[in-house]
């Protein structure tokens, strides 16, 4: 059986005019050979798998050829191409400068440079991955490159021209290779295909053109492992799968689902690819060129971009002219900030979910902001409706009820903030009860509300004191201005009766709510009271250490730097109410100084102390850690050695050794 060779060595170029995508160097070196116009140095530079190194050893079989071709080609017949093909000519010398970067072996380089060819007219040095020569090297390399010998012609290769010398770049013809189209990519696998019979289809070489991303090399790789894993046959499914590449009718089903808001069906679709093993960055990448593609078909002057298989192009027009550019250009936005996210989230999935809910909602957020009409009407305040009161029809002597049932009040556990928004409502009811009262007896019931929302809002409140007391006062003036109504004659006709047991009602209920007023009152002094009796926490010097460690300990975990200035602090107490914080510099002075605010504020909540107050002070004396024993360094252990055993010493000078501490 014969052995395998890849397709890259198999169909490396022979000739220029084999060369793909190159045709501007190949042109140029064509003309150069058959005018004689040859340099003796030349820079190939481009991306990896674009031809320099093939390019370079074309040439130098060309210039060596006895019988050169009137288009500037080699014969390929006589004894000079015949042990080049062979891979034994004499007058072609490669080096590869990534393992022979040093300037010994430039050396041996112009050593061999001095030795005129023995058949053929040039010898030629083909340096591959020139960057990689040492600085020393270039150097070494300089004069030689500068002024060869006629016979000499040296030819570079590299991927990072930016690494080279300026020196060396002016000593050469620079000649840039630029990468293969992926046309020009898919016409030479097609032609590699036909040699070797196998069944490709062209979508499947084109997907294959679009990975390879211009490198031939890289191309005929991919196209051997498909068609070992498939048999002979390259198919667009194997080479999707093969691949790894996720296939383009998932983002025309992803988008739609986008278009319609139907985030069921984009959330389904999303776990479907994800159970197919593809990963959540892949999508993101593969969705954000996805929308690079319909972009650029929105656009006739640049649709020439669009490089997808060709059985997709209309399916991309198509759907470019159902969705408007603006959101195109904020969800590439949006899928640009979720990248830049990726690595730092720690529930992946979960971060590419919710840029894919902000994604099916985008839409609708931009006709939002375009029209203003949802913002207007979330402003827009609800307009006041009046009421229909029904009528109420008279009242009957046996219906009517002998008492009033009497309000119940609740006194909560001092909510200070319901108390501040309740003692204003309080008051505009009460007020609004006391103008309009009048004669009829259904009038009382408002203002009878509004005592006892009043009372209410004080039984909730334990600090506002002069609020409680207007409270109070215009609950009062409310309940003086009912019993001087209820006195009045009434104009209706109502019978004897009911007209004793309301006024025996009305004059008992004022009573029964002062007295509740007057208990509510003294509970919230009570309170208030208690709160003033708060005992303090004497100042001493455990106490304080220990509420000094705390704070220490919360700068540690906020990562602060000032920590270290608080842990070799030293405090003084100078009095109840004051204490001394001993520093060493000013520098740990600015430290403590920042956090005095809130330091203070620490310490007068856990001395019950609000007059507590400290001052920082610099000392001559420096301010020490007790830390233990400190390390000796590298210096100080030699120091000791030399002091324990003098020969060291001896020895070190003996041999001239310089020590690195």
């Amino acid at each position: 059986m014969d052995k395998f060779i890849v397709s890259a060595r198999k169909y490396r170029p022979q000739t220029f005019d084999t060369v793909v995508g190159q045709n501007h160097i190949t042109t140029t070196l064509k003309n150069a050979i058959k005018n004689k116009q040859l340099a003796h140095a030349f820079l190939f530079c481009g991306p990896r798998g674009v031809g320099k190194t093939t390019c370079a050893r074309i040439l130098a079989k060309t210039i060596n050829c006895e019988n050169l071709q009137p288009d500037g080609e080699a014969c390929n017949a006589c004894q000079s191409c015949i042990s080049f093909n062979e891979g034994a000519s004499m007058n072609i010398h490669e080096l590869d400068a990534a393992s022979n970067n040093s300037v010994d072996d430039i050396r041996t380089l112009v050593e061999q440079v001095r030795f005129a060819p023995q058949a053929g007219e040039y010898k030629v040095y083909i340096i591959d991955e020139v960057h990689m020569l040492s600085a020393s090297a270039f150097n070494a390399f300089l004069k030689t490159l500068e002024e060869p010998p006629p016979y000499a012609i040296f030819i570079l290769a590299t991927t990072e021209k930016h690494k080279i010398l300026p020196t060396i770049l002016s000593r050469c013809q620079i000649f840039d290779f630029k990468r293969i189209t992926a046309n020009d990519t898919v016409e030479h696998l097609e032609g590699i295909c036909k040699k070797e019979k196998i069944n490709a289809e062209k979508a499947a070489l084109q997907v294959i053109a679009q990975k390879s991303e211009g490198c031939m090399r890289d191309a005929l790789s991919i196209l051997d492992k498909i068609v070992s894993f498939t048999n002979g046959e390259a198919t667009y499914a194997h080479t999707l799968e093969h691949l790894n590449i996720l296939d383009a009718d998932y983002y025309f089903r992803l988008m739609q689902c986008m278009h319609d808001q139907d985030l069921a069906g984009v959330m389904l679709l999303f776990d479907d690819i994800i159970r197919k093993g593809f990963d959540e960055e892949l999508i993101l990448n593969g969705f954000a060129e996805f929308l690079r593609n319909l972009l650029v078909c929105k656009d006739e002057r640049i649709a020439f971009l669009l490089e997808v298989v060709e059985s997709f192009k209309e399916r991309y027009a198509l759907m470019a002219k159902t969705v408007s550019a603006g959101y195109l250009v904020s969800a590439l936005n949006v899928l640009n900030e979720t990248e830049i996210n990726y690595k730092a989230a720690r529930n992946k999935r979960l971060h590419v979910e919710l840029a894919l809910i902000r994604l099916t909602y985008l839409e609708q957020a931009l006709n939002v902001a375009a029209s203003g009409e949802d913002l207007v009407k979330k402003k827009q305040v609800d307009i006041a409706r009046p009421v229909s009161f029904r009528q109420i029809p008279a009242m009957q002597p046996a219906k009517i009820k002998t008492a009033k049932p009497e309000a119940r009040l609740t006194i909560q556990d001092d909510p200070i903030a319901e108390a501040k928004a309740e003692v204003p409502t309080a008051f505009a009811k009460a007020t609004a009860a006391e103008a309009n009262a009048s004669t009829t007896e259904r009038e009382k019931q408002p203002e009878t509300t509004a005592l006892a929302k009043a009372s209410a809002a004080i039984s909730n409140t334990s600090t506002a004191n002069t609020a409680i007391s207007t409270a109070v006062a215009s609950a009062q003036a409310v309940k003086a201005s009912v019993d001087a109504s209820a006195e009045t004659p009434e104009t209706t006709s109502r019978p004897a009766s009911a007209k004793a047991e309301t006024s025996t009602a009305s004059a008992k209920a004022p009573a029964v709510k002062a007295d509740r007023l007057e208990n509510i009152r003294k509970q919230i002094a009570d309170k208030s009271l208690n709160t003033e009796k708060q005992q303090i926490v004497p100042l001493d010097e455990e106490k304080l250490q220990q509420a000094w460690q705390q704070y220490s300990f919360q700068l540690r975990e906020n990562k602060n730097p000032a920590v270290q200035s608080f842990e070799i602090a030293r405090l003084q107490i100078i009095d109840d109410q004051q204490f001394e914080v001993i520093t060493n510099n000013n520098l740990e002075q600015r430290f403590i100084e920042q956090e005095k605010r809130m330091l203070s504020e620490r310490l007068q909540a856990f001395f019950c102390n609000p007059a507590l107050r400290f001052t920082v002070r610099i000392t001559d004396t420096p301010v020490v850690q007790d830390a233990g024993e400190r390390p000796l360094s590298r210096k100080e252990q030699f120091q000791q050695m030399i002091e324990h055993y003098p020969l060291i010493k001896e020895l070190k000078d003996k041999l001239r050794l310089e020590l690195d501490y």
